[in-house]
């Protein structure tokens, strides 16, 4: 039946799933634009992360509520989010990675240049970390499908251990917490996705 609007969509359900079989991640300096695709690889000034973990990308929501249930009812009339923060996990395994280096550690690349005689690259980590806020892009790709994150202002907030052990690849694993822009946003999404048509209801 033609009217039927579940025989309007042609799309497999397959198609609709996603299965983050690569991707990638890239940092810049605060202010730097959007890459326009997910499809292409970024240019300067996006610095690539390299290689990530088979852990992938892990997109984190932390967000907090508080309920409003009146007087005499049992449940509530209405919900207010108190908190929501956007977070990025991923584990970084190429940790001789100048730009890599220079996230974990929450110093400049240029400290990180070794030295022309030695070869040696020498620099002190701090007690007392001063922020240290980036533009992110992040990528998760499934074929011909693709998501885009673009974090316009976001930070390391939380580092793991790190191992050096003869059967398991050190990794720097870090988090990253967004902030809100100027424009209050957080994160932004550019995504390829195969295209649906639009239900309007009845």
């Amino acid at each position: 039946m033609s009217g039927d609007p579940f025989m309007v969509n042609i799309t497999r359900a397959a198609d609709l799933t996603v299965i983050g079989a690569n991707g990638g991640g890239w940092v810049a300096n605060l202010g730097s634009s959007a890459p326009d695709s997910p499809l292409t690889q970024p240019v300067a000034p996006w610095e690539p992360l390299g290689a990530i973990s088979d852990d992938g990308l892990v997109y984190g929501f932390d967000e907090d509520s508080q309920e409003f249930t009146p007087w005499g009812l049992t449940s509530p009339f209405r919900t207010q989010i108190t908190k929501s923060i956007r977070t990025f996990k991923v584990t970084l395994w190429e940790t001789a990675r100048v730009s890599v280096q220079s996230i974990m550690y929450r110093i400049p690349a240029g400290d990180l240049v070794p030295d022309g005689t030695s070869g040696l690259t020498s620099f002190a980590e701090t007690a007392s970390p001063v922020p240290d806020r980036r533009a992110w892009w992040f990528v998760a790709i499934d074929g011909d499908n693709a998501r885009g994150f673009y974090v316009p202002q976001g930070e390391v907030s939380d580092r793991s251990d790190v191992t050096f052990k003869q059967d398991e690849m050190s990794g720097y694993e870090i988090t990253i917490t967004s902030y809100p822009d100027e424009a209050g946003n957080t994160v932004y999404h550019t995504d390829k996705v195969p295209a649906t048509p639009a239900y309007s209801g009845s």
